[in-house]
């Protein structure tokens, strides 16, 4: 089908946004906001606010219709609070991220550069299923290097030439590590054999590579997003961590008893965050700074803070309590 939409002036943008049920005031600030974020934004902050219902289909099932109008006392202040709101969480995941991201590259190289400053290289370290080839194509492993190699010719990094210039342009797993992204670190570790990888994920107090594996994979998913800017609260994940069964991981059994959603929200992966966070030093107050965003929440008739896929008693768990 081809698309055949006309564009719209501010001021038709407006109108259509009244026509469909939002309240725009005077008309001032839903112009700003839209000469800020533009009107296909603004409507996915809006789209929570959209008239639904549901119809059953000559077999008997159930479905869920969201039409262009807005329920009643939709206003465009609404969409407004979210957009401040969702901000916010984003820059509470980047620093999240930060933080976590560094800590692993770490000690990855401290426990592969314990056996060898290449380690990266040698398939001793890694499963069989990493470093073996499939249907003619190289193994991940190789396609994890060729990329690195990609990431290190087209770095700046000061360090980086002097490697290039006095050392045969080879780099050790410590010094590596400094250029790689999350997804390149994600991707290393998922491959390390299953004792490497305990040995990494037990510093962060996450009891098997699994899990770990699970959770990087999220906050790289998670990452891009927020890097990206792309609208976070009520996303669904893509890539959902892991929930760990009570008895792995006491401060996350909420996340997986009978309250739990089925649908993976954000929060899922806050509270990771906030788990791995605990065994950072450097990290005093980020789970106080994210429970406390989420408690104020924009809640109105429409959503609340359950569209992130929490129960709100679950702010109340021990995970965002003072260390």
């Amino acid at each position: 089908m081809e698309y055949a939409k006309p564009w719209l002036s501010i001021a038709d943008q407006i109108a259509r946004l009244e026509q469909r049920g939002c309240g725009v005031g005077d008309g001032e600030t839903a112009a700003e906001m839209l000469r800020e974020i533009g009107y296909y934004r603004l409507t996915g902050y809006l789209y929570p606010f959209r008239r639904s219902s549901v119809a059953v289909d000559d077999a008997g099932r159930q479905r869920f219709r969201v039409h262009s109008d807005y329920v009643p006392g939709t206003d465009i202040l609404h969409a407004g609070a979210l957009v401040d709101f969702d901000r916010s969480l984003r820059l509470l995941v980047i620093d999240a991220v930060e933080r976590i991201e560094v800590a692993v590259r770490t000690q990855v190289a401290h426990v592969l550069g314990a056996h060898s400053p290449f380690a990266h290289e040698d398939a001793r370290f890694f499963t069989q299923a990493f470093t073996g080839a499939r249907d003619g194509f190289v193994s991940p492993h190789e396609a994890w290097l060729r990329r690195v190699e990609e990431r290190r010719s087209a770095s700046d990094e000061a360090f980086v030439g002097h490697f290039r210039d006095k050392y045969d342009d080879r780099m050790p797993i410590w010094a590596l590590t400094e250029i790689l992204e999350l997804g390149h670190v994600t991707r290393l570790y998922a491959g390390l054999r299953n004792d490497l990888a305990t040995e990494i994920a037990n510093v962060f107090d996450v009891p098997t590579k699994r899990l770990m594996s699970s959770w990087l994979a999220s906050l790289n998913y998670v990452r891009n997003v927020a890097a990206h800017h792309a609208r976070l609260f009520n996303r669904k994940l893509v890539v959902a961590p892991k929930r760990p069964r009570a008895s792995e991981v006491p401060l996350l059994a909420h996340m997986s008893d009978g309250r739990a959603p089925k649908v993976f929200g954000v929060y899922n992966t806050l509270s990771v965050m906030a788990y791995l966070l605990r065994s950072i030093p450097s990290d005093h107050d980020w789970a106080q700074r994210a429970v406390a965003h989420l408690a104020a929440f924009p809640a109105t008739d429409a959503i609340d803070v359950s569209s992130m896929g929490v129960a709100p008693e679950w702010l109340d768990e021990a995970l965002w309590t003072a260390r």
